[in-house]
């Protein structure tokens, strides 16, 4: 957990780099032509970057899983215009809804994106756009806008036109480029496409695997038009392939003629069955959210937040923002230093000037329940409702704390808080028993199954229908049919 003044510094995490990223290279070896490059020297350039990569992200630990996303893409590279090139392909640990690829055959696909994806045939549509983008030398064609980054970056240019950059030292604090043009997105797509046909996948996956990426946007600009906040995307998917696109669809479409009988590659339920177990959510985070409840098993406690609110992972822990983003409650801790409980470990250890406060015991913990008059928040100085509970066994104290955006001189939110802050307790054996990190399941649809029903029972914190329905394809209004395979979160 997090210290108070760690958490009263809110930062909103911004990792939205979405949608089938592309690391365009930009070092060194740039400076040369694409088509002057040796391959030799690509795949030294794209073998160090694979190291970094590998660093940055992880290698989602799934042997099986590894296994089988490698088998798929060597069929596809074996069917392209560069089938001598040694191709890997590797499964990130991260859940950002990525898949990317760099000079010299680095393919890479996120369980992010895997969640996203509901049939082999899909997984070949994404597999074969990111060998596209490395047979083509899209990376390397780049050069231009390269050498305006001074070599020192990786332009991350996307399947869904999501753009970022990605410092060789770390992620940049801003967007410095646009990523691909138009063009070569919708290359990679018709070449991709030709490839998946050839090793015997409909190329009309390619089709339903923008359209859910669309729908994953869709959800999205919804989601931020009720939170009054800007959407999370950056010239998605919908920017790139845009509605009606008949020339597109056409393109696509026209590489059925390259089709070879792929029926012993194209299962849907085998494709399913291996993300069976998927981890969901991201890998660094503190505790476990269910619905609107908060678990930290190592600390031993939890807590419920307004129902509706947005609970986010930070670097710090955990917090929870209103529907509108114009309140914050945040949950940290200090260490007690000589022994100052009650408001003195407030106004002294935390410097805190209270204007109002009483004792209080919340789950036989003893604590001080007051209002900070003028205390830093996300939101600048103002009231602040402020709470302290001691764990005098640990020698710590568990720090909570509530500010709104317009508050003057009363919170507003103040029941809010107040009912957040008495929900504390401390986790049972059953508790213990049942809590544990998101998992997707698949599971076969029974007579009569919904998707409102699955998502009622869904720990998902927000929106539990749409995402479910996004995952599985069935976005916007779609049910599954009995016996259908669908993708539940547990």
């Amino acid at each position: 957990m997090a210290s108070i003044r760690g958490m009263m510094s809110f930062q909103r995490q911004a990792q939205w780099l979405c949608f089938g990223l592309l690391l365009v290279c930009v070092l060194g070896l740039v400076s040369q032509p694409a088509a002057a490059m040796s391959e030799e020297d690509e795949v030294a350039l794209g073998a160090k970057e694979h190291q970094k990569v590998l660093g940055q992200y992880g290698v989602y630990r799934d042997k099986a899983l590894q296994t089988y996303i490698d088998r798929v893409g060597q069929r596809i590279a074996a069917k392209s215009s560069r089938p001598t090139l040694a191709f890997t392909f590797t499964v990130l640990n991260d859940d950002m809804i990525n898949a990317f690829a760099l000079p010299g055959g680095y393919i890479y696909i996120t369980r992010g994106m895997l969640l996203h994806m509901n049939s082999e045939s899909e997984l070949a549509a994404v597999l074969g756009h990111e060998v596209a983008h490395v047979t083509e030398k899209h990376g390397l064609r780049n050069q231009s806008t390269g050498k305006l980054l001074g070599g020192v970056t990786i332009v991350a240019s996307i399947l869904t036109q999501v753009p970022g950059v990605y410092d060789l030292g770390g992620m940049l604090g801003d967007v410095l480029m646009k990523g691909y043009s138009r063009g070569f997105e919708l290359e990679a797509d018709a070449v991709g496409a030709s490839y998946m046909a050839k090793a015997g996948y409909a190329p009309e996956a390619m089709l339903r695997t923008i359209e859910i990426l669309k729908d994953k946007d869709r959800v999205e600009y919804n989601q931020a038009r009720l939170e009054k906040r800007a959407p999370r995307v950056y010239h998605g998917i919908l920017s790139s392939h845009p509605d009606n696109d008949t020339r597109y669809a056409e393109a696509i479409i026209e590489s059925n003629r390259l089709v070879v009988d792929g029926d012993e590659f194209v299962g849907a339920d085998e494709f399913l069955e291996k993300l069976n177990g998927l981890t969901i959510g991201p890998t660094r985070k503190t505790g476990i959210v269910r619905k609107n409840r908060f678990y930290h098993p190592k600390l031993g406690i939890k807590l419920s937040f307004p129902v509706n609110w947005r609970i986010e992972y930070t670097s710090q822990g955990v917090q929870a923002l209103s529907m509108v983003g114009d309140a914050v409650f945040a949950i940290g801790t200090e260490r007690i230093r000589d022994g100052v409980v009650g408001r003195e470990f407030l106004e002294k250890q935390l410097g805190l000037n209270l204007r109002e406060g009483r004792d209080v015991t919340i789950s036989r913990l003893p604590g001080f329940l007051g209002i900070a008059e003028r205390a830093d928040s996300p939101y600048g100085t103002r009231p602040v409702r402020v709470a302290v509970l001691f764990d005098q066994r640990r020698r710590l104290a568990y720090v909570m704390t509530g500010s709104g955006q317009y508050d003057l001189a009363k919170v507003a939110n103040d029941k809010d808080f107040i009912g957040t802050i008495f929900s504390f307790d401390l986790m049972d054996r059953e508790d213990r028993q049942k809590i544990r990190d998101p998992k997707l399941q698949v599971v076969r649809a029974e007579q009569g199954t919904t998707m409102e029903a699955l998502a009622a029972e869904s720990p998902i914190t927000n929106y539990a229908l749409d995402k479910l329905r996004v995952i599985n394809g069935l976005y916007p209004d779609g049910q599954p049919v009995p016996g259908q395979l669908i993708k539940v979160i547990e």
